[in-house]
């Protein structure tokens, strides 16, 4: 489930607190004062034996005895009799509960917890919890938490797997007068987990932006599916706890999760757009940021200071995180000529000398803040007997008024700048301790821009011609697992790799040191030898690899003397023979590793980085979630310290790195198409500006029953959808998903349309469509969403394929209701397209299960209509929408 009943735990109208007590510090009591005292305007209830009333509202002794079934129940008894109140509470029609209640360890605390999700799941009730401090959702009053302060009311949206962060979290926020939409400790989430609060908050018009404090994620898919949703619409900060091994068993014993890889964490994260902080330090500044300033315009920042040093401080912090000095032109000299006095910077940071009054900051900020080329003043003071620091905020906060231009202060110290900064909170104007914490939250903001950009940035088209040999990649992993191996051959791994359009060398299999010699007379040019045997598959770690052999005599020694040496450090080690391969010409080049690995939460992953036989040490390299792009592939590359070098440098070319990104688009897809491959290494993948070959491979495999993509945190390009079709006119079109790279062809379709086709499409006249919308329409989430195009079957010699037609689905998180759209062009009215596209979408849409497909349709729109009544769509007019018509098709229970 995601959001299904979700609205019952954040808008109740009606609460019961189980467990309730009139004793004085105990939990139920500070649960019971929480609710009475924060104005929620529903219904409350009590309920425990010992009372008649609990601060002098009723108390019942059982839930037979409430009046009325509560939307939400809150539970804090004791751990072995929650799973039977569950029970009753979910067949009475209580949709939501929230369990305070610790002690759900060991086999008697997993048998609780499979009991409570028996319990509710034929009646979808929600449950949060259990470990948990509560909810509280400020703007209607509900503290169903036992936190130590009321939460005023905000935009913001804090998750917290800890209970002690959270309401150390809001007496930070309290202090500044930060509020929130939802205070949610999440506890050891039986049911509601991240991924479902994502998916609630994306779609809440009171939350702004969320911040997450996790130390595990469950659900990975769910979770990698709604944090994009959620980061396309707003800003989305985490920060994640167990970061190393030693922490990670914290984790795992905290909150019984296991944390996995935190380098994977940090893959998916970017891959989603979510902002990663690092410490509870910037979270708060993330927080102060967020509630005061918002998203960034641009990454240009213009730093006034009292101070030199303090604003040489800053601008080095901005600059260490990427981010840009705004410029100062001649002209806005100038103007700061007139006002300031001689001595002053000129240049940005703009230094107005330590004596500067309210007046010369005032007049300052007047001319900064109307420059167009810097996206964001920082006001830095430093306390100085000759001015009043107290004065110069006033003069900061009485300036604002006039602008729109977002802006950042700094007053440094404690005693003498703590009265400002209490009055900036108190103006909304975001206030640090220190230059460098407001540029780093300065960079939060940018950091989010640019990750949202990236989002929606076109990847290029990857060459059409290459289809993979999957039958030969099938045919000799099933050889190896019917033979009960697990790792394919070196000779194998290569040929795998050769079968995706990877260039590999061709090893010549070998059985013993007298047939290499003969083989390798046969051979021209410097030769390698390699050991091949089942157990050995970090060859060069037990001298199984020799290079530069030049003839068959030398080859013959060097096998004799490999067996030799093998005999006696691996003597249990199966020998099979060896594999001889001439050696490729390795001079002015780079050792690379391309790799995938299977991640026990977020599944296959892709690995690039330096490779040859210090990999390990050298430890240069980034992981990314397959599938991928060839843009997502070159960011990837972009990520390793070993990029600078592929680039070219002195006398060394740039190497092919537009080949090197297609490989690992190529493995990548190779491990989506395989659920067998556990493991991959290329290493060394040998790269120069005229080469690129995998020298050495190995693949591990296994026995499996998942389905390709079932393991995948990612739903990948489905395929399976492609069908050629032929239409009555006998003219043939390819049917497919709509992929990212689409986007010019989107923008192409729309030019095919009159201005009274898009009307009928969106309900609103869309003269130019901007890349963030043909974006939104192509780079879908394949999980939420389906769109199926109608294209060339073969597109003609050098010209783009193009975009017929389109249709989509957009689903609700919970796969019960989708939402169609569609829309052809205008030059192809009349063919059937229409009709073959909502009959493939209505088909899709039983396939996966949805219980309903809805539309809605304009009342003109005669041939979408009468399509639909064909198609057994029932219709209704929209009384709240005149000359809009809703249909639904009904497809199976849900």
């Amino acid at each position: 489930m995601t959001i299904r009943n979700l609205d019952r735990l954040f808008r109740p109208k009606s609460v019961a607190i189980i467990g309730a007590s009139d004793r004085q510090g105990a939990l139920g009591h500070v649960l019971a004062r929480n609710m009475l005292q924060n104005g929620f305007r529903g219904e409350i209830a009590m309920v425990n034996p010992k009372y008649g009333s609990i601060l002098g509202h009723p108390c019942v002794a059982t839930l037979g005895q409430l009046q009325r079934v509560p939307d939400l129940a809150v539970i804090a008894t004791p751990a072995p009799t929650i799973p039977s109140l569950i029970d009753e509470l979910a067949a009475r029609g209580t949709r939501a509960a929230i369990i305070i209640s610790a002690g759900f360890d060991g086999t008697a605390g997993e048998v609780m917890k499979r009991q409570m999700q028996l319990a509710t799941k034929p009646h979808l009730m929600r449950l949060l919890g259990p470990n948990c401090l509560g909810v509280t959702v400020p703007a209607i009053g509900l503290n169903a938490s036992f936190a130590h302060l009321p939460a005023q009311a905000g935009s913001i949206a804090l998750l917290a797997q800890s209970g002690a962060i959270l309401t150390s979290a809001l007496d930070w926020a309290a202090a500044r007068g930060i509020g929130f939409s939802h205070l949610v400790s999440m506890g050891e989430m039986l049911d509601v987990d991240f991924g479902d609060m994502l998916d609630y908050l994306a779609g809440d018009a009171s939350t702004s932006a969320i911040l997450i404090y996790a130390e595990a994620i469950t659900n990975a898919r769910k979770f990698v599916s709604a944090a994009r949703r959620a980061a396309r619409l707003k800003p989305v900060i985490i920060i994640k706890s167990g970061r190393h091994a030693e922490t990670a068993r914290a984790v795992a014993s905290h909150t019984g999760a296991l944390a996995g890889s935190d380098s994977v964490y940090d893959a998916v994260f970017r891959r989603v757009g979510l902002l990663r902080v690092n410490d509870l330090a910037e979270l708060f500044e993330a927080m102060e940021t967020l509630a005061l300033m918002g998203p960034a315009s641009g990454e240009r920042l213009t730093i006034v200071t009292n101070s030199g040093g303090a604003g040489i401080l800053a601008a080095d912090a901005l600059v260490r995180q990427g981010g840009s000095l705004a410029p100062l032109d001649p002209d806005m000299i100038g103007k700061l000529d007139q006002v300031l006095p001689s001595g002053w910077s000129h240049q940005n940071p703009v230094d107005i000398v330590s004596d500067a009054d309210p007046e010369r900051y005032r007049a300052a900020i007047d001319i900064l803040a109307a420059d167009d080329r810097s996206d964001a003043l920082l006001v830095l003071n430093s306390p100085s007997a000759l001015t009043s620091s107290d004065a110069a905020a006033e003069a900061v906060i009485a300036g604002l008024g006039n602008h729109q231009k977002t802006i950042l202060t700094s007053w440094i110290g404690e005693q003498t700048s703590r009265p400002a900064r209490h009055k900036f909170a108190a103006n909304g104007i975001p206030s640090y301790p220190t230059p460098e914490q407001a540029v780093r939250a300065f960079g939060h903001m940018v950091a989010y821009r640019q990750s949202r950009a990236q989002l929606t940035e076109t990847p290029p088209s990857l060459p059409a011609n290459f289809t993979p040999d999957r039958k030969a990649v099938r045919r000799m992993i099933n050889q190896a697992l019917h033979a009960g191996r697990d790792f394919l051959t070196s000779p194998e791994s290569l040929a795998v790799l050769r079968a995706y359009g990877i260039n590999a060398v061709a090893d010549e299999i070998v059985a013993t040191p007298a047939a290499a010699r003969s083989v390798a007379e046969k051979m021209s040019g410097p030769l390698v030898l390699k050991l091949l045997s089942p157990d050995i598959t970090h060859k060069s770690d037990v001298g199984g690899v020799v290079l530069g052999l030049q003839n068959g005599t030398a080859v013959e020694a060097a096998a004799e003397a490999m067996l030799a040496k093998i005999s006696k450090i691996r003597p249990d080690a199966r020998i099979e023979g060896f594999t001889l391969s001439p050696m490729v010409d390795r001079s002015a080049g780079h050792e690379l590793i391309i790799g995938a690995v299977l991640d026990p939460q977020f599944g296959p992953v892709i690995l690039f980085g330096e490779g040859g036989t210090s990999v390990e040490v050298t430890a240069d390299r980034a992981l990314a979630l397959p599938p991928l792009n060839l843009k997502l592939a070159r960011e990837l590359v972009a990520a390793t310290r070993i990029h600078k070098l592929l680039l070219g440098y002195r006398d060394q070319p740039a190497v092919d790195l537009d080949g090197v990104a297609l490989a690992i688009v190529r493995v990548a897809q190779l491990i989506v198409d395989f659920a067998e491959i556990t493991e991959l290494d290329i290493n060394p993948l040998w790269v120069r500006a005229d080469t690129l070959v995998a020298l050495d491979a190995r693949i591990h495999v296994r026995t499996t029953t998942e389905t390709p993509t079932s393991r995948l945190a990612i739903k990948p390009y489905p395929r399976e959808l492609e069908e050629i079709v032929t239409l009555p006119d006998g003219s043939r079109f390819l049917l497919r998903p709509i992929r990212p790279e689409d986007e010019p062809a989107m923008m192409e379709a729309f030019k095919h349309l009159s201005s009274e086709s898009v009307e009928l499409r969106f309900f609103r006249v869309v003269t130019n469509p901007t890349h963030q919308m043909i974006a939104g329409f192509t780079q879908i989430d394949y999980d939420r969403e389906m769109a199926l195009v109608l294209t060339d079957a073969v597109a003609p010699e050098g010209i783009p394929a193009q975009i017929y037609a389109d249709v989509r689905l957009l689903m609700d998180p919970d796969h019960v209701t989708a939402e169609y759209a569609i829309i052809v062009r205008d030059d192809m009215a009349g063919r059937g397209f229409g009709s073959l596209m909502m009959e493939r979408i209505v088909a899709y849409g039983r396939s996966i299960g949805l219980a309903r497909i809805t539309g809605t349709v304009k009342l003109q729109n005669a041939s979408m209509l009468a399509i639909c009544q064909r198609l057994g769509f029932t219709r209704r007019a929209d009384p709240d929408m005149p000359g809009l018509i809703d249909v639904v098709k009904e497809l199976a229970e849900p």
